[in-house]
């Protein structure tokens, strides 16, 4: 995959690009590094803004990926400095983003590899369940642990997450030193290309 471009920011549903193409969605708490992945994923190309503020992403991403998928980067939900309001409208957005957008063909539940999932990523582990949306968790950031620390990342999340095999539905990930980059390149291939 060497080309991708970024389609526009989505505020409200009525802004879904109409063309209807498979859809790859990211997913995860604010500042678990999804911009980063997409960067890692299309280097050396930087279609996607990085920060290190929690919470920037206020919109839904699109980027088309070969003319042929969309990969959308979701806001990171979790982010305490957003008021209830605003949180609350983008749960509902993204509720309903998830009913009414019928070309979901994955979507990649990034984690970050040093802590274990929170309330949120176990609810919205069981949110993509529920919608019977095929999913992967990436544990994102591996090149922050040393090796014992990266066996206990693995077994902790099938504690969580039991349906989960490594380098079926689950892969490690550094943006950093690429690791994971194949393996994740390999899938959507699979899928999508």
């Amino acid at each position: 995959m060497k080309k991708i471009e970024f389609v526009k920011p989505v505020y409200s549903l009525n802004e879904i690009p109409k063309e209807e193409l498979p859809t790859v969605v990211l997913c995860g708490r604010s500042n678990v590094g999804k911009s980063s992945f997409i960067n890692c994923l299309f280097k050396p190309l930087k279609v996607a803004k990085t920060s290190s503020t929690p919470g920037k992403t206020r919109s839904i991403n699109y980027y088309l990926v070969e003319n042929k998928f969309y990969l959308v980067d979701l806001p990171g939900f979790g982010y305490a400095k957003v008021s209830i309001k605003e949180r609350d409208y983008w749960q509902r957005l993204l509720e309903r983003y998830f009913e009414v957008n019928k070309n979901i063909v994955l979507a990649f539940h990034i984690i970050d590899s040093r802590h274990e999932p929170t309330k949120l990523d176990i609810g919205l582990n069981n949110f993509l369940t529920a919608k019977e949306i095929t999913y992967n968790v990436i544990l994102n950031k591996s090149d922050k642990l040393k090796q014992s620390e990266l066996a206990k990342a693995r077994k902790k999340i099938r504690e969580y997450f039991p349906e989960l095999l490594m380098g079926d539905n689950l892969f490690l990930f550094s943006s950093v030193n690429g690791t994971g980059k194949k393996e994740i390149i390999r899938l959507l291939n699979s899928l999508l290309l």
